[in-house]
C-alpha cells in the first residue's frame, strides 16, 4: 500500500516511545542488579587456630568487629554497648538463629569479647562463632 504524502510534512523521531524505551531499559537494569553494601574491612590482625573450619561467606550474618581498643563495630559502623544491645535484640526478635560472627584482633582485651559473648547469651542468639586466620601448614 502506498501512502502519499504531501511536501509539507515532517518526517520526525518521535521522542516519547524512545524516552518510554529508556525509562523502562533502566528499571530493568535497576532491578536485575543487586544492590550489595559494600562494607570497608577494618585493618584487624586476626588470632591464629590449628583447627579452624573453613566457611564460606554468608549474607544472612551480622559480622561485630573489635579493635586493639576494644571498640565495637557493627559491620564497619562503630558502635557503643547499647546501640549494639539494641540492634542484636532486633536481631533475635526476628530470627533466633540468626548467625552472628565475631572478628577481634589478637591484641583485643578478653573483656571486649566477653562483653558481646554475654550480650548475645542474654538476647538468646547463641549461633555466634569467633573468626580466625588459619596457622600455615608445617611443611613435611
Amino acid at each position: 500500500m502506498r501512502v502519499r504524502m504531501e511536501e509539507d510534512m515532517d518526517v520526525g523521531i518521535q521522542m516519547a516511545p524512545l524516552i518510554d524505551c529508556v525509562f523502562l531499559l533502566l528499571i530493568f537494569f535497576l532491578v536485575a542488579t543487586t544492590l550489595k553494601k559494600i562494607e570497608k574491612e577494618l585493618p584487624l590482625d586476626l588470632p591464629e587456630a590449628a583447627a579452624t573450619v573453613s566457611r564460606q561467606v554468608e549474607d544472612a550474618m551480622t559480622i561485630i568487629s573489635i579493635d586493639r581498643q576494644g571498640g565495637l563495630y557493627l559491620g564497619s559502623e562503630p558502635v557503643g554497648q547499647g546501640y549494639l544491645n539494641e540492634k542484636l535484640r532486633e536481631l533475635a526478635g526476628r530470627n533466633p538463629d540468626w548467625r552472628i560472627r565475631i572478628d577481634a584482633d589478637r591484641e583485643a582485651p578478653v573483656w571486649a569479647a566477653v562483653q558481646v559473648l554475654d550480650i548475645c547469651a542474654f538476647e538468646n542468639l547463641h549461633n555466634v562463632g569467633l573468626k580466625t586466620k588459619q596457622t600455615p601448614q608445617a611443611q613435611l
